[in-house]
């Protein structure tokens, strides 16, 4: 009760608000930034086993003749 007596009371509620308001938009902002991030990462693990070997082809980590051996191979064992 010494807070409300001292003259000051209003500011020291108003900077609270202030406080309680930041906090308030920044849970708001980690939720949006939580929520984008996991949908993204969602996409990121559908791909297809034939689309992570064709990555793979195209940095160049296997030859020609290797794609078209495991290719052929994904596409046998469906």
């Amino acid at each position: 009760m010494m807070y409300w007596n001292n003259g000051s009371g209003w500011v020291g509620w108003l900077m609270m608000m202030m406080v309680f308001m930041v906090a308030f938009w920044g849970l708001i902002a980690w939720v949006v930034v939580t929520l984008v991030r996991g949908q993204s990462g969602t996409r990121h693990q559908q791909r297809s086993a034939e689309d992570i070997l064709a990555e793979r082809f195209a940095r160049g980590e296997i030859d020609q003749d290797e794609y078209a051996k495991r290719l052929d191979a994904l596409r046998s064992a469906r």
